[in-house]
């Protein structure tokens, strides 16, 4: 542990951040597995929902400076490659 004080503040705000980051990074994934679910469904309507609401919470990623914005840009053209496969 620290014995500076501001080493001990900056350690407590790494803290702070590390979780905030952690629940961003959770939710990501479960938007993600959203999306494959309703791709694996073939059902094209509920799967351009689900990539809607992904890419808009990867664009919150990046605003919060959670993830770098070309693998949110990556992310989102593998999304919008496997939206594309659906056939109705």
């Amino acid at each position: 542990m620290a014995n500076i004080k501001s080493a001990i503040k900056r350690a407590k705000t790494n803290e702070i951040a590390r979780m905030r980051n952690k629940t961003v990074r959770t939710s990501l994934k479960t938007t993600e597995k959203q999306f494959k679910n309703a791709v694996a469904e073939g059902n094209k309507e509920n799967a351009q929902q689900a990539y809607n609401a992904a890419a808009k919470q990867l664009d919150k990623a990046v605003a919060k400076h959670v993830i770098h914005k070309n693998k949110a840009s990556n992310k989102k053209s593998q999304l919008a490659k496997a939206l594309n496969t659906i056939t109705d």
